[in-house]
């Protein structure tokens, strides 16, 4: 494998600041999940504008963060007042507009970090590949741990040939009941309506997503429980933990998606637990792939015949993803991290002779990649939407099968499922007027 390109990236327009900082804006100002991009590098930077469609959710960071830059409560609105102090935006909204979000920046040439999945159907995946291309501008998903050392060890050590040729991985997750304040079901779908709280605009909030009453367990976290704005504990956990066999198998989206396992729930809510089969065609000298991926509480090494190398089951259960080769074991975490090797001659030849460093490290983590990056200072970020588009494709598949409890037969190059057309609806989904964009992939 030939080394990736570690030059400088100087495609984009430079910052407008004088003191050479980039003008940032934040779309979606609220919680944690924005409090992420600040801590880990946009705070060194010039926060010029801020939007969120609620306005308690974003008080606390709003209050630490802003003096008198402008507040919005619609990102389109932000971004044609604005378009032209900004270099780059952070989107950090639910699931179902990230594409909005994101697709209007990019248009106004203005750089995007876009937390994960990238997009909540697969038409919307493959427009802003195209348009990452289209408007030259710098992009980064927010799967934090592929601009981390682990991931890229273990890429080396599958690409070398540590643990042999690789048919079989397994991804797991504890799933949607664990998951705590993320995920919820409620007792009838649609669920009861709530009283809509002050400060928090209802329909700008819902976007693209058809009109429907307020309910208190959509906010602030829950709404990932729910088809029509999140993807589950695939889009979720999913974008984590499939990364790593993904990059390292040179994985292209499959070409049949099998829902083998799934408990019953409300229609348009997610189930608690189930079992997802992805059938990836053989591709270069790389045989076929199966990846299993297993969400709640299940004991996966009853349903899937693999050489565990006499690992025992406990240590098994103990990784979130494991890939099988012909020689050993390579396993890592939910977010990547550093790998596992078994059996120990396996172990202790990488520690020996670990393979050459092909892959550029990355200093300061995913947002300093991207910053860097728009300076012109550093490569194209790891997980740039060419990157990240492919994986949320593969997941937003397992999504489909999963909902809908079915197989599907995927034709890539066509863009369509084959065996189950009437779901070619989700493959871009509805948008209401005012939220819609080009109609052909």
């Amino acid at each position: 494998m030939k080394p990736q390109n570690s030059a400088p990236f100087t495609i984009g327009k430079p910052g407008k600041s004088a003191n050479g900082k980039l003008n940032i804006g934040f779309i979606g100002a609220g919680g944690w999940i924005a409090q992420q991009p600040y801590k880990l590098g946009c705070s060194e930077e010039n926060l010029v504008a801020f939007c969120d469609v609620d306005h308690n959710q974003c008080a606390e960071n709003m209050k630490a963060w802003r003096t008198n830059q402008p507040f919005f409560e619609d990102f389109r609105v932000m971004l044609d007042k604005m378009h032209k102090e900004l270099d780059a935006v952070v989107v950090s909204t639910p699931d179902h507009t990230h594409f909005a979000a994101t697709q209007l920046a990019m248009e106004r040439g203005i750089h995007v970090y876009t937390q994960k999945p990238l997009t909540h159907n697969i038409w919307q995946c493959r427009t802003l590949a195209k348009s990452k291309e289209r408007y030259k501008v710098v992009t980064q998903m927010g799967n934090q741990g592929h601009a981390d050392d682990g991931i890229r060890n273990s890429v080396e050590a599958v690409r070398a040939g540590v643990i042999g040729s690789v048919s079989q991985v397994v991804c797991c997750n504890s799933g949607p009941e664990l998951g705590g304040q993320h995920f919820g079901n409620p007792a009838t779908m649609p669920p009861p309506p709530s009283a809509i709280p002050d400060g928090l605009s209802w329909d700008l909030w819902l976007g693209p997503a058809a009109k429907r009453e307020f309910y208190r367990d959509y906010l602030p976290l829950k709404w990932r429980a729910f088809y029509d704005f999140g993807s589950g504990m695939l889009g979720d956990f999913g974008c984590h933990t499939l990364d790593t066999p993904v990059w390292a198998l040179d994985l292209d989206p499959p070409t049949v998606v099998e829902c083998l396992q799934r408990e019953k729930s409300l229609e348009g809510v997610i189930p608690k637990a189930s079992h997802i089969r992805f059938h990836f065609p053989a591709k270069g000298a790389r045989g076929p792939v199966i990846l299993d991926w297993f969400d709640g509480p299940q004991d996966w090494t009853k349903a899937v015949q693999v050489n565990t190398f006499g690992v025992e089951r406990d240590a098994l259960l103990g990784r979130a993803c494991w890939l099988f080769g012909s020689k050993g074991l390579l396993g890592c975490g939910t977010h990547a991290g550093q790998p596992v090797f078994f059996p120990d001659e396996v172990k202790q030849k990488w520690k020996a002779s670990p393979p050459p460093k092909t892959i550029p490290r990355v200093q300061g983590g995913s947002f300093r990649e991207w910053l860097r990056a728009i300076k012109g200072e550093g490569p194209e970020p790891g997980s740039n939407f060419k990157v990240s588009a492919n994986l949320t494709e593969i997941i937003l598949l397992g999504v489909l099968a999963q909902r809908f409890n079915t197989r599907i037969e995927w034709d890539a190059k066509a863009g369509r499922i084959t065996n189950r057309p009437e779901l070619n609806a989700f493959v871009k989904e509805p948008a209401r007027e005012g939220w819609r964009f080009g109609e052909t992939l």
